[in-house]
């Protein structure tokens, strides 16, 4: 084999490791290049207790209960399915009931999301983009002020 041979041999042997590299990466993250998941996403694939997402939605009205200490639950909905959420910490000033938000967890063996931060909307017209369109997509948003 002449040298020439053997660079190009190389080479291309570089490469098609680069390429399965490449593809077992994209492989493996299929399933979780998502912003986030909305709660009849959720029902309709069910998540492995564990596995670490972002559920987004709407906070249910009279749904926030105040535990002990910094421990806050409350549903998140899509309006057309539900997910307890368990959120210990301070919970973003903005964060109330009808509001969009989105909390970044898993779910525990019991069904129950256990949020370890919760990301709320920004001022009175803002809700993140995801869950607004995930809401359009459902026929469930009513678009408030300017039209995006």
């Amino acid at each position: 084999m002449t040298r020439k041979q053997r660079r190009l041999t190389l080479i291309a042997a570089a490469g098609s490791v680069l390429a399965l590299a490449v593809g077992l990466v994209l492989y493996a993250f299929q399933d979780t290049i998502v912003f986030f998941a909305t709660p009849t996403e959720v029902q309709a694939k069910p998540v492995d207790p564990g596995v670490r997402l972002r559920l987004g939605g709407l906070v249910e009205e009279q749904s926030v209960v105040r535990g002990q200490g910094t421990t806050v639950s409350f549903t998140i909905t899509d309006v057309t399915a539900a997910v307890p959420v368990v959120y210990d910490g301070t919970l973003p000033d903005l964060f109330r009931e009808g509001q969009g938000v989105v909390a970044e967890g898993r779910f525990d063996s019991e069904g129950v999301f256990v949020a370890d931060s919760v990301l709320a909307k920004h001022d009175e017209s803002y809700m993140p983009r995801e869950v607004a369109d995930a809401l359009k997509k459902q026929g469930v948003w009513q678009e408030q002020g300017k039209g995006e």
